[in-house]
């Protein structure tokens, strides 16, 4: 066989490859939306302790998606409802996500959620206290969810806004309700001038969406 043969026969053999693993890929990805959207189903009545609605979750997972973001922080797990938003989202950019829960109990039942959900491999899942976690994390992240306790959001935000990449984003919850604590939170972000902030009205109990525009 030629050189010239055998180039192309090995660019043929490539391409079939690479082809093949493509495919397979999509297969894949196919069959993790089945079975998280089976488990979004199954599950869509069953939310409590302090998840978010599935309205909210899809904000979450739109904003990670049509972003690209693939380095994400919860804080505040609960019994992962949103981090199963986040984490489809995740599956599809290539990225993962750190997610904090203090109480065991609801910690356990995440877990058993994220199994189910076939999303366990895309989470990273903390029990601990976030106070003392949080700080203490490397970072970087393009994506920041907080659903914590309301009075310190801005001790968050404080902590997190120097491991945020410029392009990335912090969002929280809650923000249209009269809690302790939020409206410090959102001067504090009104008075950052890195930041570019809006509030999804959509969401009853409100986000705050936050693109950090530079280092500044």
């Amino acid at each position: 066989m030629s050189t010239k043969r055998m180039i192309w026969a090995a660019l043929a053999l490539c391409a079939s490859l690479t082809s093949a693993a493509m495919a397979q890929e999509t297969a894949q990805q196919q069959d993790l939306d089945a079975r998280v959207q089976r488990f979004l189903d199954e599950h869509r009545r069953q939310w409590r302790d302090a998840n978010v609605p599935e309205a909210d979750g899809r904000v979450l997972y739109d904003l990670v998606l049509q972003n690209g973001y693939t380095r994400a922080l919860e804080i505040g797990t609960s019994t992962g409802h949103s981090a199963i938003w986040i984490a489809w989202a995740l599956s599809k950019t290539g990225g993962k996500l750190i997610t904090i829960e203090i109480d065991e109990g609801r910690y356990r039942r995440a877990l058993e959620n994220f199994e189910e959900a076939g999303l366990s491999d895309f989470i990273d899942a903390r029990l601990a206290d976030a106070h003392e976690l949080v700080p203490e994390l490397q970072g970087p992240f393009d994506f920041v969810f907080v659903d914590a306790d309301k009075d310190w959001y801005a001790n968050y935000f404080r902590a997190v806004l120097p491991k945020l990449e410029v392009g990335g984003c912090f969002t929280a919850h809650n923000v249209n309700q009269r809690m302790r604590g939020i409206r410090e939170f959102l001067e504090v972000l009104e008075a950052t001038p890195s930041l570019e902030t809006e509030i999804v009205r959509a969401s009853r109990s409100g986000i705050s969406v936050s693109y950090k525009r530079s280092d500044g």
